[in-house]
């Protein structure tokens, strides 16, 4: 809030800022706290986790983190696959579907690289899921010469830069609204992302800018 007054040209303190914002009975939405797990399927082929929780970068294009996560609806789950560039925090890809397996986070990967160049050896993190360690997947980021990186079973704090945004997503967004089918689900979605998040939600991390301002001022 100090930040958007800031911008906006209205001069005051921090302080200042908080006691208006307790007389007017304004607060700050709590993150919850969500810990997910995920089981390795027998067999399946694992990366070492060469993040190794490192969730800054340079410049964008060189760390990816990806997963997935579920959207409840009247009409039942909708499925969301992620793709967040870790300099700039922005969601450069996403897909969503009824159903989720290595179709969807497929797409997600596609659109982020339809969308950007990424660099040589753009490292990929993800978790051991089933989606993002099947052959058909890792093949697909072996033949663009894509670094594979995984974190650690039932260790959600090696993507937490993921876990975070989810955790915002919900919270700003989807906690708000009686989703009633999976295609209002689709459209909420997709205007948070790329009308909201992307170009306007300020991070912390990044100076208190979007992700958009904070790559835009890379150029």
């Amino acid at each position: 809030m100090h930040a958007e007054l800031r911008d906006l040209g209205v001069h005051c303190a921090r302080k200042r800022v908080v006691r208006l914002m307790q007389a007017l009975g304004l607060r700050v939405c709590l993150q919850p706290h969500h810990i997910h797990t995920t089981q390795r399927q027998p067999g399946a082929q694992v990366a070492q986790n060469l993040l190794n929780r490192e969730f800054g970068a340079s410049d964008p294009n060189c760390k990816w983190v990806v997963d997935i996560t579920s959207i409840w609806t009247a009409e039942g789950w909708l499925y969301l696959a992620v793709v967040l560039d870790l300099c700039s925090r922005m969601i450069v890809g996403w897909s969503m579907a009824s159903t989720y397996d290595e179709t969807l986070v497929e797409a997600a990967l596609r659109m982020a690289l339809a969308r950007r160049t990424p660099q040589k050896n753009l490292l990929h993190h993800s978790d051991q899921g089933s989606e993002y360690t099947s052959q058909a997947y890792l093949g697909l980021l072996e033949q663009l010469g894509i670094q594979v990186s995984m974190s650690r079973v039932a260790n959600c704090y090696d993507n937490a830069a993921m876990e975070s945004f989810f955790s915002t997503l919900k919270k700003e967004c989807v906690y708000r609204i009686h989703l009633q089918s999976r295609q209002q689900a689709r459209q909420v979605i997709f205007e948070y992302i790329e009308g909201y998040y992307n170009r306007v939600r300020r991070h912390s991390t990044l100076g208190y800018l979007s992700p958009w301002e904070f790559e835009h001022r890379l150029i």
